[in-house]
């Protein structure tokens, strides 16, 4: 039983793009060169804690990327359960068919649920009538800070996705995460004569901010913080920022000037964010909860 979105349904498999950010921006192959931290278990483990999914469940992954961490969701609730992966980029959908399809293949021995993977933006988020308030769960992992222009929308499609007394547990980056480097990209955009604000897609809340938004979607909050971790950056900042930021602070500009401010930048946090051995990582902060929907 597939959930029906406003966005398009991925019910065809398409090849992941290969070498570039194509028509939405996001390039799956980059993303597992650059950011494969976003999916590995060291960083994922906590927010799958609070999750804990069991056996049977109903799990909605709001924002699934390229699949990894919904192959994980679809082996722990077994084949008795049922997993959807909705995110807004057709790129990552389709890199997370091929995804969950190898996992599915590579551990036959552990059976996995049935899984449905779907274009579709959290913010514009709509189930069919026969799936709406029947997950068990709701599940997201560096996804929610993307939704800047309504992140209330975000977590009413959450809270309409669940059952009453369903869960939702959730890592996204909070008040901090980037610290330096979003100024600094600021900056190089204001000496252009750009507004960045026009243009920055982040959502970075603090702990207060984002309970009110969740007590005001409906839900009750079991635990909420802000949690600093040090990420390595495995292609350095120049390819972080090529993965996350030239779609979209630098997504209007010509090529070269695009690069230009990716090597401003690099060489402005080089300071901070490298190492004498010439090592990149990057300060995040993540704001991790787990709530439940009220009854």
């Amino acid at each position: 039983m597939s959930a029906l979105t406003t966005s398009q349904s991925t019910s065809t498999s398409q090849p992941a793009d290969a070498t570039s950010q194509t028509k939405d921006g996001w390039s799956a192959a980059l993303y597992g060169k650059a950011a494969n931290f976003v999916y590995s278990s060291a960083f994922t483990s906590p927010v799958m804690n609070l999750l804990e999914p069991k056996s049977g469940e109903r799990i909605l992954d709001l924002g699934c990327g390229t699949g990894e961490l919904t192959a994980t969701l679809a082996r722990a609730v077994g084949p008795d359960g049922y997993v959807s992966g909705v995110d807004a980029s057709a790129n990552m959908v389709a890199k997370a068919r091929e995804v969950v399809a190898a996992s599915r293949a590579e551990t036959s021995h552990v059976p996995m649920a049935p899984v449905d993977l779907l274009v579709a933006d959290a913010q514009t988020l709509q189930l069919s009538p026969e799936q709406e308030g029947t997950f068990d769960a709701v599940f997201s992992n560096a996804t929610l800070h993307w939704c800047s222009r309504d992140p209330l929308a975000a977590l009413q499609s959450a809270a309409r996705a669940l059952r009453p007394g369903g869960r939702f547990a959730a890592e996204m980056g909070g008040m901090g995460n980037c610290i330096g480097v979003r100024a600094a990209i600021h900056s190089a955009l204001q000496r252009r004569g750009r507004d960045p604000a026009a243009v920055d897609p982040w959502f970075f809340p603090s702990v207060e901010e984002y309970s009110t938004l969740l007590t005001r979607a409906g839900f009750t909050i079991r635990e909420i913080s802000l949690v600093p971790r040090v990420t390595p950056l495995p292609e350095g900042l120049s390819g972080w920022l090529r993965m996350f930021a030239k779609h979209s602070f630098l997504g209007n500009l010509e090529e070269a000037e695009a690069e230009e401010i990716i090597k401003e930048v690099a060489e402005a946090m080089a300071v901070d964010c490298r190492d004498r051995e010439g090592r990149w990582s990057m300060m995040y902060v993540r704001l991790r909860f787990s709530a439940v929907k009220e009854e």
